[in-house]
């Protein structure tokens, strides 16, 4: 169950990582049209590229995950990219959160140990 636990967390650490990512990379794009231009600038957008590359990681350590344990156990777990990206949000954004987001995080994690007892 430990080692469950901690994919887990690995998995939604990356799939939290790589929406980090792509909100960095959304930020700075441009307007989307297809035009040589403005394709060149998203295919030059590095924070899509890292963006990309952590949510094929996670995808894989999903992948992973399903292979080896019980879905009914590992699927309740993805439930932590919820809190993860809470934290990203103040992280790397400094976004404020408000008492009633920090209440449905806490019912969050505490539904999720009590679908995996």
């Amino acid at each position: 169950m430990l080692k469950l636990l901690a994919l887990s967390l690995f998995q939604c650490a990356l799939s939290a990582l790589g929406q980090v990512f792509l909100k960095i990379a959304m930020s700075k794009a441009v307007k989307f049209e297809f035009t040589w231009t403005v394709i060149k600038s998203y295919l030059t957008n590095w924070n899509l590229l890292y963006s990309g590359l952590c949510m094929l990681g996670a995808m894989f350590t999903w992948f992973y995950i399903l292979r080896h344990f019980e879905f009914s156990a590992a699927y309740p777990l993805t439930s932590f990219s919820y809190v993860l990206g809470v934290f990203a949000a103040m992280w790397f954004f400094g976004e404020t959160v408000s008492p009633s987001r920090w209440l449905g995080l806490v019912l969050i994690v505490s539904g999720t140990f009590l679908l995996l007892k």
